[in-house]
């Protein structure tokens, strides 16, 4: 039973992994927003980044599912997701960061398209309309990523965000 505010926040935040929206979340959820952003950006599953972001999309499925998946059965219900974010994760952001970097890194490597180490706020809005943020979010959040006002979205930026995004309260 989701009984503070802080566990309504994060039993909302369930939707954003749950890709195809089944009432749970689990690996094909993870490989559903892979192919959304090779697609978005005409990248190859076989290419290097491909298999980058197939790897991160994995190791970040296996780290959430560690955590979160108390019955063991592969799936992550939105209970399970709000006691795994509420009590192994609330007081450990980096926690959840780090489970998260693989994928983001590599995420932000396939919408790198000019190859300089960064993605671009209008990438950045293109990845975050992949993973299911709405069109008229997706722009103002991802230039919201970018702290420092230089137009790009740096891994750390990323990170940092997605970390406080599912972990603390607003």
């Amino acid at each position: 039973m989701v009984s503070s505010e802080y566990e309504r926040r994060i039993a909302a935040r369930f939707a954003t992994f749950d890709q195809d929206g089944n009432g749970y979340i689990d690996r094909e959820d993870f490989y559903g927003a892979v192919k959304a952003l090779l697609t978005e950006f005409a990248v190859a599953a076989r290419s290097d980044k491909g298999q980058a972001l197939y790897g991160g999309a994995e190791a970040f499925w296996q780290g959430m599912a560690g955590i979160a998946d108390r019955d063991g059965d592969q799936r992550i219900t939105r209970e399970e997701f709000v006691n795994g974010a509420v009590k192994r994760l609330r007081d450990n952001p980096d926690r959840f960061a780090e489970i998260a970097r693989p994928f983001l890194h590599a995420a932000l490597d396939v919408a790198d398209t000019d190859g300089d180490g960064a993605a671009t706020t209008e990438e950045a809005g293109r990845v975050l309309k992949c993973l299911g943020v709405p069109e008229d979010l997706a722009g103002p959040a991802a230039a919201a990523l970018d702290e420092d006002g230089d137009g790009k979205v740096g891994e750390s930026e990323v990170v940092a965000a997605f970390a406080r995004y599912f972990t603390l309260p607003e």
